[in-house]
């Protein structure tokens, strides 16, 4: 029998925000351990909350972006469960009325059409602390997370493949990071997502929801949604079902591991936060927000493509993050070859920045260099195969491209009485090519540009090298 595959999920992000959702520690990775802490993210007794504005801002921002309703009135909830990292044995987040909802993503699908991925919901909420495994057997508690702004994207189970699943996740983590809210580094933290899923047969027949958790890539989200459509598939296809639980997936094994009992509604007792007032959002603080919100990718792709004439397979990498984007657009100010710029971004520039692992902030030339690189090229002071040696030095050293074009002695030789007597030297010592070229043979006339670029060291201007050796056999 035939099975549709129903994907919804619940992804995590943190915010960008400098300071903690309810108090004023410091949000950032990679801290000394338990030093961004104080009593109000340690729950303890007495401490009362403050909401921090801009996590207000920026969830809204991300609501915006997701195309969804913002809600005008709306309030934090308690969600009570007991779990190590979690001191006071509840989360402030909210339940009955989300700040965000009704959204969409829309997706590419395989055969080119486009589908809407819905949004049920976008709330905010604090993160836990995090819990460290030593090598004796002891857990220990960082609670530098604890209370670091989340917001939670809640999806309907609108995705029938673990490839649309994919393809929303990665447009998802593309508009989070254009709009600057979020980092979204799952290596760190600040993007994390859970998979609800299961399948129904062409019959009716369902198999229960099982909620998979530990993905830390969205490879391994995949990897985890193919395993358990078939594992699904299975079992209803001898007659059992799956039990409605958590699972977490083993790299490892390559295969999904039974957690605990899936968790109810019920289970969590939300009621309203009693420490904080509700929250009142102005139209007015609503359109500040939409006038901050930056070119989105898709509408910066078609504007790439129309504006700089590029094609599309360029422009989608070109805008894969802002800071990409950005940087080429400021390359085509100053050199204004966008075809070109785009060609050396995608192919030189990318290959060593994604070799050495590092971002274009840490290059260590400057964009008014790359640009002169690019003219030298053009005006043919240089050939593209000595623009590659200097780009390479310019990489590696930050040295100016004029610079280094005059100590590695790569001026392109334009004269063309001495590029003459190149060629003449050259055939005279290779008569039997130029009865080659001259018998048909085209390959013999490639020979010879080979011979004479290799005798001139490869500093002459190959469209001279070519028109004047054309003309000096055919006169022959």
């Amino acid at each position: 029998m035939n099975y549709k595959t129903l994907i919804g999920l619940e992804i995590h992000a943190e915010l960008l925000t400098n300071t903690k959702i309810f108090c004023s520690c410091k949000n950032e990775f990679g801290a000394d351990v338990n030093t961004n802490c104080c009593p109000v993210c340690l729950g303890l007794p007495g401490s009362l909350p403050v909401l921090n504005k801009k996590v207000l801002e920026y969830a809204i921002m991300a609501g915006l972006a997701f195309n969804c309703n913002i809600a005008r009135h709306t309030k934090m909830d308690r969600k009570n469960y007991f779990y190590p990292d979690l001191t006071k044995a509840y989360q402030i987040s909210q339940y009955d009325i989300p700040l965000c909802e009704n959204g969409f993503i829309q997706i590419e699908k395989e055969d080119k059409t486009t589908k809407n991925i819905r949004i049920r919901r976008i709330h905010i909420e604090e993160d836990t602390g995090k819990s460290l495994h030593d090598t004796s057997g002891d857990t220990l508690l960082d609670y530098n997370r604890s209370g670091v702004p989340l917001i939670e994207i809640v999806t309907e189970p609108d995705m029938n493949s673990p490839e649309e699943a994919y393809k929303f996740l990665e447009k998802l983590k593309e508009v989070l990071l254009f709009t600057g809210v979020s980092d979204v580094k799952m290596e760190q933290g600040s993007l994390r997502c859970d998979v609800n899923i299961n399948v129904v047969r062409e019959d009716g027949l369902k198999s229960n929801i099982v909620e998979l958790k530990n993905l830390n890539s969205f490879k391994a989200a995949v990897k985890a949604m193919e395993y358990e459509i078939k594992r699904h598939i299975d079992l209803l296809e001898s007659g059992q079902n799956t039990v409605r639980e958590t699972r977490r997936w083993d790299d490892s094994e390559n295969r999904t591991i039974s957690m605990r009992s899936k968790e109810t509604v019920q289970d969590y007792r939300y009621f309203p936060e009693p420490d904080i007032v509700n929250i009142n959002i102005s139209d007015e603080f609503i359109e500040n927000v939409k006038k901050s919100l930056p070119e989105l990718p898709d509408q910066k792709r078609e504007r790439f493509i129309k504006e700089y004439m590029i094609p599309e397979y360029d422009a989608k990498i070109l805008t894969s993050s802002k800071e990409l984007s950005s940087y080429f657009e400021d390359i085509v100010k100053l050199f204004n070859e966008p075809k070109v710029v785009s060609n050396w971004i995608m192919t030189e520039l990318l290959r060593r920045v994604n070799d050495e692992g590092i971002t274009l902030s840490d290059l260590k030339f400057e964009k008014e260099d790359f640009a002169d690189l690019l003219s030298a090229i053009s005006q043919g002071k240089i050939n593209n195969n000595a623009g590659k040696k200097v780009f390479r030095a310019m990489f590696e050293t930050g040295k100016k491209p004029n610079e280094i074009i005059e100590q590695m002695g790569l001026v392109q030789l334009q004269d063309e009485n001495e590029i003459k007597q190149i060629i003449i030297s050259v055939l005279e010592n290779n008569k039997q090519s130029i009865e080659d070229y001259k018998n048909g043979k085209q390959r013999a006339f490639g020979f010879l540009v080979g011979q004479i670029m290799k005798a001139s060291q490869g500093k002459a201007n190959p469209q001279i090298v070519n028109s004047m050796l054309k003309e000096i056999i055919d006169n022959m």
